[in-house]
Order: C-alpha cells, then sequence, then structure tokens
C-alpha cells in the first residue's frame, strides 16, 4: 500500500493553516480545507506481491466568500505531488459557507513511485 496522504496534508498547509482529516470545527478562520482519502487499492500483482497502487483523494473548501482562489491553489498544490483532478463542483452548504468539493486519482507504481493517471 502506498500512502500519499501526509504528502496530501503538508501540500494543503501550504494554502492554509486551517487543514483537517475530519469535519472542521475551527470556523473561525475565514478558509476550511478537509481532505479525505476515499480510495487506496492495489490494481496489479505480479507474482502475488503489489506493484500499483490506486488512490483518490477529496478535498472540501469552505470559505465565507469565495472558494475560487483556494480551489486554484489547492489544485497546484495536489497536482505537484501527481494527482490529477477527476471533478471540482460547488456543493450547496445549509451553514452559508461557499463550499467546494474536488476529487484527485493517480495510480503509483509501490516500487519505483512512478505515476500513472487514470483515464
Amino acid at each position: 500500500m502506498i500512502n500519499v496522504k501526509d504528502q496530501v496534508y503538508q501540500a494543503l498547509l501550504a494554502v492554509s493553516e486551517n487543514v483537517t482529516d475530519c469535519y472542521p470545527k475551527n470556523w473561525e478562520q475565514d478558509l476550511a480545507i478537509q481532505y479525505m482519502e476515499e480510495d487506496n487499492r492495489v490494481i496489479e500483482y505480479t507474482d502475488m506481491k503489489e506493484q500499483k497502487a490506486y488512490v483518490r483523494y477529496r478535498i472540501d473548501i469552505w470559505n465565507r466568500r469565495s472558494t475560487s482562489a483556494a480551489a486554484v491553489a489547492v489544485d497546484a498544490a495536489i497536482a505537484a505531488l501527481g494527482l490529477k483532478r477527476t471533478q471540482c463542483q460547488d456543493v450547496d452548504d445549509p451553514s452559508g459557507m461557499k463550499h467546494k468539493q474536488m476529487r484527485y486519482e493517480m495510480v503509483i507504481d509501490v516500487e519505483t513511485g512512478q505515476v500513472y493517471h487514470t483515464a
């Protein structure tokens, strides 16, 4: 299994200090970012040995005014890790905050660390 969760967290810290892997509790800050590993699985075995792993992350951004600038910054930070954005959408949020949800995917060669993108 490949663990890139710490790298995703560090990349998001470059966008905001208010980053969490659970529902944000610190709403005093204007920008809140939540990240979640939605999938991490082996997609290729050779001789009973893991060769390639697929990972998918969901990143939620909340802001009182606009999520656009943060979404651009998140996209740049996460793309630098080799993850490919597969979805970006505004989400209706009953809190009144602006809420954007983004999803990223990649396939990693376990031995070499080479990144392959999904179709």
